[in-house]
């Protein structure tokens, strides 16, 4: 079953890894039913790795994700602060990318750049019809709405883009369990919720079904 047409995909990460732990699997899947998947990158990953490293780990996502459409943000990690600059930054972004549809991280988190992220992008997507926020292993209280039907398939296609992110893939809040085993299980949870064998789960802000 197709995801339906929204052409214009933006995906809004905190740190390089977050787009793909939180919607990689349906980023796969839009991207291979031919729509345009742009990713935007806010922090330079410093406080988990070298930032040459985690740049270019996120560009071999890109490369897989079939997009030359990467852009970064800039910031360091820790300090994505809430202001009037930070929004215009996020403004101009969405302006070159005219998205359908944005996905981005949960604003209830227990990281604070994952939470300032989600505030500037409620100020910055205003005027977005389509805004659906992701999870991460570091969300709280979140409770899904909208589900997507990852299959055997794009479930492959997620560990495939969180295996690009090499440097990180043991970097987890739980000993001797590995990003893929957490985004595997994640999966057959949302799964389970939504009555297929693995998914991914978003919460809207506003969505309108095509």
């Amino acid at each position: 079953m197709r995801l339906g047409k929204y052409h214009k995909v933006l995906a809004i990460g905190a740190h390089p890894d977050d787009i793909e732990i939180g919607c990689g699997g349906t980023l796969a899947k839009l991207s291979e039913q031919g729509n345009d998947v742009a990713l935007f990158v806010v922090t330079d990953g410093s406080a988990g790795g070298v930032v040459s490293t985690r740049r270019q780990e996120q560009e071999e996502v890109a490369a897989l994700l079939k997009t030359e459409k990467l852009y970064w943000g800039d910031y360091k990690d820790t300090e994505v602060i809430v202001d009037k600059e930070s929004i215009l930054k996020f403004e101009t972004i969405i302006h070159l990318v005219e998205p359908d549809i944005i996905l981005v991280n949960y604003p209830e988190d227990t990281h604070q750049d994952h939470r300032h992220l989600a505030q500037i992008t409620i100020s910055a997507t205003r005027y977005i019809k389509n805004v659906l926020f992701y999870e991460t292993p570091t969300s709280q209280n979140f409770q899904p709405d909208v589900y997507v039907d990852l299959g055997d398939y794009y479930l492959e296609k997620k560990h495939e883009l969180l295996k690009a992110h090499r440097s990180q893939l043991k970097k987890t809040n739980v000993a001797n369990i590995s990003i893929i085993d957490i985004a595997t299980s994640n999966a057959q949870f949302r799964g389970t919720q939504s009555r297929v064998k693995y998914a991914e789960a978003f919460k809207p802000s506003r969505f309108f079904l095509e």
